[in-house]
């Protein structure tokens, strides 16, 4: 039995480890973003960027509506699916990222109140982020799907890196308007990578006269994946725009930092659950018994690991204003009022992670709902009591909550599995 247990481990072990590799380096190029663009914005600044940025991410979670996982799914078994799927996946993907990037500019808008942001600050993230970005992810998963994992991960790390040296540039021109530049060359980024990418394909894209709108039975199909892709960027992105609209605007970067540098060290837990998640799809599609023994091995390394780095990070947490500056001098004890939610949060992944590998997307899309519900829930309630400190406080009752709820479901999946047998 021992034998067996090193057997399973060993190979996720060092998967993981190559993999962490990979994401490494996307996470030192996030770092240096980080570190640099907080830096020059400030606080106040900054929250507007990770305010409006997060509303963003969270809408181009829709503007391809599930297409790019279509078209994975579909290359992956017959590479030549790529001509049919891509006509309607392209219409669906600038029809739906226009309306959707329309209402963000609407949104944001709104939300800034008297707060002047500048329409073009706003377009920039907005182009990048709702239409731009999910053209990408379609080209990344045409590359997945055509067995190119090399290529389609440096392709979603690219613009990460371009957004890197966009910092640096901001950093050393020092320009009178930081934030508004910085967005273009966010925008600028984006724009470079779509280009990248499409320029390397195998087959060109087709031709605009070709493409066509997607029929019900597609949009059918999509839906769940469109649905899944948000309640998936949900919880970490959420509290960024909960915060730009609940709290001061030096408050709202002070906390956007925090929970950046919190959601940057789950890095190992995303690494573990990629490269465990085959396996799980493995000894899942048997039907004979659920996954037991690699689950709780799983969730065993992902406590552990969310125990020690809350540690650290409470031991550590004075050393981030020098990083920051002193205009952060909150941020360390921010990151102490973060370090409860560290665990919930990384349980979350593996949770979310094991239900979809487990063939039960939309429990992981029920209790994501769920977290994200509450956390914007307490987060109004306690706002106008607790300041700053109601956002750590909600973020650690939802990714706790998250958890609690995808444990009980899990193992109602392995009770249903043993009954089965």
């Amino acid at each position: 039995m021992h034998l067996v247990k090193l057997k399973m481990r060993g190979p996720i072990a060092r998967s993981t480890a190559r993999t962490s590799g990979v994401l490494g380096a996307r996470l030192i190029a996030q770092a240096g973003t980080l570190l640099i663009v907080a830096r020059v914005l400030g606080p106040l600044d900054y929250g507007v960027f990770a305010g409006v940025a997060a509303m963003a991410v969270m809408l181009g979670t829709l503007s391809s509506f599930g297409m790019q996982i279509v078209l994975l799914a579909d290359v992956s078994r017959e590479p030549k699916c790529r001509d049919d799927i891509l006509p309607f996946a392209l219409t669906t993907t600038m029809i739906c990222g226009s309306v959707l990037f329309a209402s963000y500019l609407l949104l944001a808008t709104m939300l800034m109140g008297n707060v002047d942001v500048g329409i073009g600050t706003l377009a920039a993230l907005g182009l990048a982020e709702l239409l731009l970005q999910p053209l990408l992810n379609l080209a990344g998963s045409e590359y997945q799907g055509q067995g190119r994992i090399a290529t389609s991960q440096l392709l979603i790390s690219l613009p990460v890196a371009l957004r890197l040296i966009a910092a640096l540039v901001i950093w050393a021109l020092h320009p009178s308007n930081a934030l508004r530049d910085y967005a273009w060359g966010y925008f600028c980024a984006s724009g470079v990578a779509l280009g990248l990418a499409t320029y390397n394909l195998q087959q060109p894209w087709p031709g605009l006269r070709t493409w066509r709108l997607p029929k019900i039975k597609e949009l059918r199909r999509a839906a769940g994946y469109a649905v899944m892709n948000l309640t998936a960027a949900g919880p970490g992105e959420l509290d960024k725009a909960l915060a730009l609209n609940l709290l001061p605007l030096a408050a709202a970067g002070v906390y956007a930092a925090g929970a950046r540098v919190i959601g940057a060290l789950t890095l190992p837990v995303i690494a573990l659950m990629v490269s465990a998640i085959p396996r799980l799809f493995s000894e899942s599609a048997t039907g004979t018994r659920r996954p037991s023994q690699l689950l709780r091995w799983l969730f065993g390394a992902t406590l552990i690991y969310g125990v020690v780095l809350a540690s650290i990070l409470w031991v550590s947490a004075p050393l981030l204003e020098s990083l920051f500056g002193s205009r952060y001098q909150a941020l360390p004890e921010l990151v102490r009022w973060l370090c409860p939610a560290v665990p919930g949060l990384a349980l979350r992944i593996a949770a979310g992670g094991a239900l979809m590998a487990l063939g039960s997307p939309w429990m992981r899309v029920l209790f994501e709902l769920v977290g994200m519900l509450l956390l914007a829930t307490v987060a109004f309630l306690l706002a106008p009591h607790f300041g700053i400190y109601a956002m750590p406080i909600a973020m650690t009752a939802a990714e706790w909550t998250m958890t609690i709820c995808g444990g009980l479901m899990l193992l109602g999946l392995r009770r249903a599995g043993e009954h089965h047998v």
